[in-house]
């Protein structure tokens, strides 16, 4: 009897490239996925148009097509940059970095960002960080001319994680909390902490629950200024960021 699928079916045929989208879908599932920044809120880390890898398994492996885990790894720690499901609308995902974790306590105020009463300092950085380099008046919009000047280019520090933040000047009106993060759950925030909606703004909840995190960004593979004005999630070729490829999110 004729074999149904030859060898060179799976290795010449159609078979080689269902074997090559299924080990594409696996990884994607498991492993790692790839998404694109759309709004300034983790500026300066993150730039709108990055593209980035998003580590999937760090945090777990869940069932096929659902949010539920089939085993649960690292916990998320403060500091870490992280993609979720939006929790006020979980067909939407976000990223934010992780400021609380559960059982800590967050009070914000004018800039001044405190856990479990502790003040978490932001200090002008010692040497001009390369992730300053890149901002824009473009990147402020609402702001006016010379937008960029109206921003203090801060650095912080949470657990491992050292990295830039923006602070508006003389903004005096920013005032959340305490809340105490609860079980299985985290609070996040955007490094351009005055133009961010993140857990201090949400309408049905504060906090991300761990059911909802995706994983936890790793680099920028590709960025560009524009995308193309038809095709709007293609990158313009001529405004390409080469020295962005590669870039880490974890530094």
């Amino acid at each position: 009897m004729k074999k149904i699928f030859s060898k060179h079916f799976w290795t010449e045929g159609a078979g080689s490239f269902l074997v090559a989208v299924l080990i594409a879908l696996t990884i994607r599932w498991a492993f790692m996925e790839a998404y694109v920044i759309p709004s300034p809120s983790m500026l300066p880390t993150l730039l709108v148009h990055d593209h980035i890898f998003v580590n999937k398994f760090i945090y777990g492996l869940r069932f096929p097509f659902t949010d539920h885990w089939m085993a649960q790894f690292a916990d998320p720690k403060r500091g870490e940059v992280v993609v979720f499901r939006y929790p006020d609308d979980p067909s939407i995902f976000y990223i934010k970095r992780i400021v609380g974790v559960p059982g800590d306590k967050i009070y914000y105020e004018n800039g001044n960002l405190y856990i479990n009463d502790e003040l978490i300092k932001n200090e002008i950085p010692s040497e001009t960080k390369s992730d300053f380099a890149w901002l824009r008046d473009s990147d402020f919009a609402g702001d006016g001319p010379g937008a960029l000047s109206k921003y203090n280019e801060l650095e912080e520090k949470l657990g491992e994680q050292t990295f830039p933040i923006l602070l508006k000047k003389d903004k005096t009106d920013s005032v959340f909390g305490p809340v105490t993060v609860p079980p299985n759950s985290y609070f996040v925030m955007g490094d351009n902490r005055d133009n961010s909606n993140d857990s201090r703004y949400w309408r049905t909840q504060k906090f991300v629950p761990r059911d909802y995190l995706v994983g936890r960004a790793m680099f920028v593979w590709l960025s560009c200024e524009t995308t193309l004005p038809v095709v709007t999630f293609l990158c313009n070729p001529a405004t390409i960021r080469w020295r962005r490829f590669f870039h880490s999110v974890l530094d």
